[in-house]
């Protein structure tokens, strides 16, 4: 089926105005990681996914070891209610165990990771204890088992320790360090190729003519892309020229798994832009209920007519400098993931604060308004940073957050409480 036909499906869909979810929802239905996987070293794998279940060779711990410092002793010799002496015939440490036999009425000194001795069943902390020479007072209401870590107990022998669609973070790291491995099965990396579109760009470096913008967005997907660890290919700047821009296109969709554009999908900007992709592909043209970032192009090209299965996905984002990076984080980069294999996708969570100011806001769609978000002994509290146009990328350097504006909700008034999504996470 192709995607028109089934972006048709979807109920109280309206393509003048595609609440946020709706179309976020959409492309998420449409994505299957289908990536090959290869081995790598443990640390090249960092921020890399997972292609096939990690299982344990040995338990995590090995063996059964004390959680703190403090003695290991015989649990049947405590009076369950009063002191207990007990005579200190050893020491057990870390990654040398006490040779000896611990007897009724006896323990030995054990520091954190080092195994009890046999018949030891329970651990008591150093700071509980009453020091006399040689003995110890131990007092009541002890458990068996307490303060004693178990062989298997983090990870267990022969269990999936990681799950295929893990992003590796450094937890996983020094996790499957853990278990010895020293190399581990990923997806290879997703290729993504990217460039920005209009006649009036200019590449760094160059004189500025007259009416001319140096272009920054190839430079913001190139910062956001890398961060995500994927495989780039960097296209330039492309003149407004149909055989120009469809033969960039039909390259970028040879070479790349995906292919991200900013500029010329907006209404009356690049009238060539629609019919140009009917030729390559089918790609879906929406204007988006939110601000900023309101046109927003989505399919695939280089795909056969009528088999959207094909092809290279494109993402055709505005080419406002701040609609790019809210319209990259709201939807580009939850597919991108998706893409990649990742499962469960890393979620950045709305957080609630107190927004210091009044906000307008229209019902009807979505704002993402640039915050600075700080915490006060009241609890935490966002301001908007700068001017909020979505030319106006300085907001975007000065802020620390997204003011997430619901589709439904209306202004906000000073002091009441918004959600914010942290950059912390996202870029």
């Amino acid at each position: 089926m192709s995607l028109s036909s089934r972006f048709s499906c979807l109920d109280d869909h309206d393509p003048d105005a595609l609440a946020v979810d709706q179309a976020r929802a959409f492309i998420h239905s449409q994505l299957r990681p289908r990536l090959a996987c290869e081995r790598v070293a443990l640390r090249s794998a960092l921020g890399r996914v997972l292609a096939r279940d990690l299982i344990a060779p040995c338990n995590v711990p090995a063996a059964d070891n004390s959680a703190m410092d403090g003695y290991a002793l015989r649990h049947a010799d405590l009076d369950a209610t009063g002191e207990t002496s007990l005579r200190v015939v050893g020491t057990a440490m870390a990654g040398r165990p006490y040779a000896g036999v611990v007897a009724a009425g006896e323990c030995v000194r054990i520091m954190t990771g080092a195994v009890p001795p046999p018949g030891c069943d329970a651990v008591v902390m150093q700071e509980v204890v009453r020091v006399d020479g040689a003995r110890v007072g131990i007092p009541g209401g002890q458990r068996r088992g307490q303060n004693i870590r178990l062989a298997g107990e983090d990870l267990a022998l022969g269990r999936p320790a990681l799950t295929a669609g893990r992003l590796i973070r450094p937890a996983e790291l020094g996790l499957m360090a853990s278990l010895g491995f020293a190399e581990v099965s990923v997806f290879r990396r997703l290729r993504v190729a990217f460039f920005s579109t209009g006649d009036e760009l200019c590449s760094i470096g160059a004189p500025l003519a007259e009416g001319a913008v140096y272009d920054s967005n190839r430079y913001t997907l190139f910062g956001m892309l890398s961060r995500m660890g994927c495989e780039l290919l960097d296209l330039g700047v492309v003149a407004d020229d149909p055989p120009l821009l469809a033969e960039t296109f039909r390259q970028a969709a040879a070479a790349a798994d995906v292919v991200i554009s900013s500029g010329g999908v907006s209404v009356g900007e690049a009238d060539f832009v629609r019919p140009l992709m009917a030729e390559l592909g089918e790609v879906l043209f929406w204007k988006i209920a939110m601000k900023p970032g309101r046109p927003l192009a989505f399919g695939r090209i280089g795909a056969a007519a009528g088999n959207a299965d094909r092809g290279a996905w494109l993402f055709g984002l505005p080419g406002n400098p701040v609609a790019v990076m809210v319209t990259f984080y709201q939807f580009v980069r939850e597919a991108l993931y998706r893409l990649m294999g990742a499962d469960p996708l890393p979620v950045v969570p709305l957080l609630p604060a107190v927004c210091e100011h009044s906000l307008k806001k229209l019902p009807g769609r979505s704002e993402y308004q640039r915050g600075i978000l700080s915490q006060t002994a009241g609890g935490w509290r966002v301001r908007p940073a700068a001017a909020q146009g979505s030319g106006v990328l300085r907001s975007m350097a000065e802020a620390n957050c997204f003011i997430v504006l619901g589709h439904e909700s209306g202004p906000v008034a000073a002091g009441d409480v918004v959600e914010v999504q942290l950059f912390d996470g996202l870029v």
